[in-house]
């Protein structure tokens, strides 16, 4: 233990001075003389994004004096934010001259950073993501740039925090990434004249983090920007010669290693690494009696990324006291629990061939793991692949029949022999699963990630035009959906099919209840058929009607109060229907 304190104070003198022990810089190649300098130090080694994917889930932790009000952290400090934001002063409910000395009376006295690793492992996770510094400016560890810190002089609560979170994580073995806003909206030079000023600050605050706390395996920016905002590719290059195997997402104004869908999840894509962001309750600081996650919607939520060849990371916030909400250790136990049986599925695998809604695969080696989440008809038909499928196991319990064919895998799995969490069927092939092209699974809804076009579109602010487009609302991620400007009254979303289907079920989630009434459309040579009505949608409505065959359908809000959010369409066929 005091060795490995020297060793860090020594690195720190170093560094301090200029000089660069020769032990961090192992493997940094990047010459600032050279005329064709090499710029590997802006992405990381693919063997280090290969062992993060692997890892595929880690916890996110937010934790700030915020806590003592039970408000967002950052977003509810009532004062300018800085830059585009510094025209919307007073958004925050906490007022600046409180929010700014919460710090002041905040004793967390409970805290104990080796009882939220063994949480974050008992969950089954492999990385913690800790947040040192949001964009309130308040710093989580001994930083010498500025008083406004846990270790300040006027904190209530003097303590390296992140010194020992540090030391928990290197003791249990646990990957450690560090969340580091680089907006700062306390600094007095952030987004001013001055701003050179602020990112000398930055840079030497990075610098301190990555110097004084031993080894850091990632860093976790937020909130983008621009590269000369930050200076970016002289903060990646100073971040790797001091410590080489760093993974750096992609929110400081260069591409990073890895995409952040927060809140939502990421699509299916090979040839892109990304980490859906996500909280386990409804926001990302402590809140009194928040409304946490099911272990079925945390799950989906899991088995969603990595069946899209992503990572999760789940966020929990501890409460004023230091201590994790005990609701929420017993949900993170919970899905420990579940990963211990069904791990194989997880780590070390990657998205595909498969993916659907409600239909997911994930593989390794020469297994696909087929991962149902809701039966939502008895067979599922799987596309067809080139390998052949020497045998299979329900991994869950029970035994399922799988019949392959050249037009395609048959699955069937008994009621009783369904799983209500995740239904997971592993099938052996007769060579790499890797090999295998990936596919969409068109089994349940005919309108999943079909196309789409709307009546209307959102783009009242720009920067979150994208997050509202129509495809959203058939994306299968109930976190994203479609929706208008806030004076539009009535609208339309139509999906195309593809092909001729017989329909007789639809789900329509929309969570705000701002839908006055709809129609449920149906095309007939160049008009449109009503086949359904009705009034309030709200969250999760589920509609029967009379079998009803077309090419294109299109959900008519025909009255809103205000803009409707549509997360969810989905259009199910009847079982009928012939294949």
């Amino acid at each position: 233990m005091c060795r490995r304190k020297t060793l860090i104070r020594c690195v720190a003198i170093f560094c301090a001075i200029g000089i660069t022990p020769v032990c961090l810089s192992v493997g940094f190649a990047a010459d600032s003389n050279s005329p064709k300098e090499n710029r590997d130090y802006l992405k990381a080694k693919p063997e280090v994004v290969k062992a993060w994917q692997d890892m595929r889930f880690g916890m996110f932790v937010c934790w700030g004096p915020v806590t003592l009000t039970g408000k967002e952290i950052g977003w509810s400090r009532g004062a300018p934010r800085g830059g585009e934001f510094r025209v919307r002063e007073g958004q925050g409910e906490t007022p600046v001259e409180i929010y700014d000395n919460l710090y002041k009376k905040w004793r967390p006295d409970k805290f104990d950073a080796r009882k939220w690793v063994k949480v974050a492992q008992d969950a089954g996770c492999k990385y913690m993501i800790f947040l040192v510094k949001h964009h309130d400016g308040y710093c989580l560890y001994d930083t010498k740039l500025t008083d406004y810190c846990s270790t300040g002089p006027e904190a209530a609560w003097k303590h390296d925090v992140m010194a020992d979170i540090a030391e928990a994580c290197h003791e249990a073995g646990l990957k450690l990434i560090v969340y580091y806003s680089q907006p700062d909206w306390h600094h007095p030079d952030y987004r001013t004249k001055n701003h050179h000023r602020y990112i000398k600050f930055l840079h030497g605050q990075v610098r301190e983090i990555l110097t004084n706390y031993g080894r850091i395996d990632g860093f976790w920016f937020d909130l983008g920007g621009k590269p000369q905002d930050w200076d970016s590719e002289n903060l990646f290059k100073m971040m790797r010669t001091l410590q080489p195997w760093l993974i750096i997402n992609n929110r400081c104004g260069l591409r990073g290693d890895y995409d952040t869908p927060e809140q939502k999840f990421g699509a299916f894509q090979l040839d892109r690494p990304w980490e859906t962001c996500m909280t386990l309750g409804m926001q990302w600081s402590w809140k009194p009696d928040d409304r946490i996650k099911s272990l079925k919607e945390c799950i989906d939520a899991l088995v969603t990324c990595v069946g899209r060849n992503g990572n999760l990371a789940l966020n929990t916030n501890p409460m004023p006291d230091g201590r994790i909400e005990p609701r929420q250790v017993e949900r993170f136990r919970e899905i420990g629990g579940w990963l211990k049986e069904n791990g194989d599925s997880i780590y070390g695998t990657r998205g595909g061939p498969f993916w659907g809604l409600n239909c997911l695969s994930t593989r390794k080696n020469n297994t696909i793991y087929v991962h149902v989440l809701k039966w939502d008809e008895d067979v599922l038909v799987l596309p067809p692949i080139e390998k052949k499928i020497v045998s299979h196991s329900l991994m869950t319990g029970g035994k399922a029949q799988v019949k392959q064919t050249h037009e395609g895998i048959a699955i069937r799995v008994p009621a009783e022999h369904r799983n209500e969490l995740d239904t997971i069927i592993a099938l052996e092939l007769d060579g790499l699963a890797a090999d295998l092209k990936p596919q969409r699974v068109s089994w349940g809804s005919l309108t999943f990630c079909r196309p789409v076009k709307a009546s209307a579109k959102y783009n009242k602010v720009q920067r979150y035009v994208r997050r509202y487009e129509p495809d959203k609302a058939v994306d299968g991620d109930p976190r994203s959906g479609w929706t208008v400007n806030p004076d539009v009254k009535s609208a339309w979303l139509e999906v195309d099919l593809e092909k001729e289907a017989a329909f007789d079920r639809a789900v329509i989630n929309e969570p705000l209840g701002r839908v006055v009434s709809f129609e449920l459309q149906v095309k007939d040579g160049d008009a449109w058929k009503t086949f359904h009505s009705g009034q309030k949608i709200g969250r999760e409505l589920e509609i029967q009607f009379p079998a009803t065959t077309g090419q294109c359908v299109r959900l008519f809000v025909t009255d809103a109060v205000g803009n409707p959010m549509i997360n969810e369409f989905q259009l199910f066929r009847t079982k009928r229907d012939p294949r």
